[in-house]
């Protein structure tokens, strides 16, 4: 191989290159390339934060979850518990109503039974009434007379 002025110009050249991108420009590579690194360390730290909040947030999750789910079912046992005692209430009042139109009725039979009563003691009393006036109209000694009205007048 012959090494001519060419080459020779071309390996000083290119050592000047060389010189130049290590004095001049690998600094600002080799900065960024550190910055990047740098960063890049930090994105892998902050994922691994952001990992354990996420498992820290699915574990919150998952004790509301099972609270939400206790309290449903507290509350649908609250809520079970209240209609029955609302259906007993009503079954209570319904019983306490038809206790008293029972009574109310049965007043009003009585009543009912007191007026034909006195309307039959009444009707009873004409037609004893009658009956002692055609009594009297015909011949019946005095004896039987007061007899007969004494057994009325008890039956009444």
């Amino acid at each position: 191989m012959n090494i001519n002025l060419t080459m020779l110009g071309q390996l000083i050249s290119f050592v000047m290159f060389v010189v130049f991108c290590m004095k001049f420009v690998w600094p600002y590579i080799g900065e960024a390339m550190r910055e990047r690194q740098k960063l890049i360390a930090e994105g892998l730290d902050n994922a691994a934060v952001a990992e354990k909040k996420l498992e820290a947030a699915n574990e919150s999750v998952a004790i509301e979850l099972d609270d939400a789910k206790k309290q449903a079912a507290e509350l649908l046992v609250q809520a079970r518990s209240r209609a029955s005692q609302i259906v007993e209430e009503a079954k209570g009042q319904g019983r306490e109503e038809a206790d008293r139109i029972i009574h109310g009725a049965q007043a009003e039979i009585d009543q009912e039974i007191s007026r034909a009563r006195e309307e039959l003691r009444t009707r009873v009393g004409e037609l004893a009434i009658d009956g002692a006036e055609k009594i009297l109209e015909s011949t019946i000694d005095q004896a039987a007379h007061s007899e007969m009205l004494t057994r009325l007048s008890a039956e009444l």
